[in-house]
């Protein structure tokens, strides 16, 4: 697997953060960071999946957008109650 070099701009104080993680855990910050971004991308891969069949069976039941919103909004209405 080749690797290449990325220049990446972070504030000082998130830089520090993650040197200080990547410390904590015995890692380099570019290993740190590698291994951030594939959670990262799994996660979101994972979300496209689940709201994906959301949709599925949203199509199959007949549920429109505005249903949803509606059931949020009373769901809302509810706990503030």
């Amino acid at each position: 697997m080749s690797t290449r070099t990325v220049n990446i701009s972070f504030q000082d104080e998130l830089l520090r953060e993650i040197d200080r993680v990547a410390k904590q855990e015995s890692r380099s910050r570019s290993e740190l960071l590698r291994e951030a971004s594939r959670l990262y991308i799994e996660r979101r891969e994972r979300w496209a999946r689940i709201f994906e069949v959301g949709r599925r069976v949203a199509r199959r039941s007949g549920v429109k957008p505005s249903d949803i919103e509606r059931e949020i909004k009373a769901h809302r209405q509810a706990r503030q109650a």
